[in-house]
């Protein structure tokens, strides 16, 4: 009996977020928690191939907790990083606010509605989840999620950041530079929320957020569609 081999190519994406880890530890190759930076390169090998094993049939969810990471990611992908920083919003606000940032609306909602304070996005009431509703969708979103307490005073606390689909990570923030972001290599992005829990007693909570990070097309990609929707109108006058 004859046997054949099984080769799989390894997807794109896969192949560009393992070159930025690998040119960030050899740029800094400084021990994390007593592990060698070559040591982190081969554990981060085997953590690809397993992605690459569970998605060879679909697109994936990337998840980052590194700000400069998930800006260098987006921007390969050819997208540049549009940020809603909220210094604009203070005190009370019903559910429904809305702004913008580099052309995405965000729509902010949550039980007993919102407060805003110190360039911070809150909820209004205690343990309440806090969701942006985005349009049109991202492929990348992310942001500085943590826990406040009444006065905006930061607390130590689990978070937790869902997007629409389910996807979600779950870790401790401690201060307002935490971050957490999303990159879909596939469907794009309708909505990210935010939770919070880890604290006694309950009721001092407040799901919080101080900037709002969406990966959108670059100038020149724009430009790129505007002429190619030109192009194409001008085949089908014909």
């Amino acid at each position: 009996m004859s046997s054949q081999a099984c080769s799989y190519v390894t997807p794109a994406w896969i192949r560009l977020l393992s070159r930025f880890v690998s040119v960030s530890l050899t740029q800094f190759p400084l021990p994390l928690f007593g592990v060698s930076s070559m040591s982190i390169r081969i554990a981060f090998s085997a953590a690809a191939m397993t992605v690459v094993m569970t998605q060879a049939a679909s697109a994936a969810m990337v998840t980052f907790t590194n700000n400069a990471l998930w800006s260098s990611f987006s921007a390969a992908q050819g997208k540049t990083v549009a940020i809603e920083t909220f210094n604009a919003y203070n005190g009370f606000y019903a559910n429904g606010l809305t702004g913008n940032a580099g052309g995405i609306q965000w729509t902010a909602t949550a039980p007993g509605n919102l407060y805003a304070g110190s360039g911070f996005m809150s909820t209004n009431a205690p343990e309440a989840l806090l969701t942006f509703n985005l349009s049109p969708s991202v492929q990348g979103v992310a942001g500085n999620f943590f826990a406040t307490d009444a006065s905006f005073g930061i607390l130590p606390a689990i978070i937790g950041v869902t997007l629409a689909d389910g996807s979600a990570y779950v870790g401790y923030a401690a201060t307002a530079a935490d971050f957490v972001g999303f990159y879909s290599t596939g469907a794009a992005i309708s909505s990210i929320s935010v939770s919070v829990a880890g604290n006694l007693p309950a009721g001092t909570n407040f799901a919080t957020v101080d900037n709002l990070y969406f990966a959108v097309p670059a100038p020149g990609a724009i430009a790129l569609l505007g002429v190619a929707g030109l192009v194409s109108g001008a085949r089908k006058r014909r």
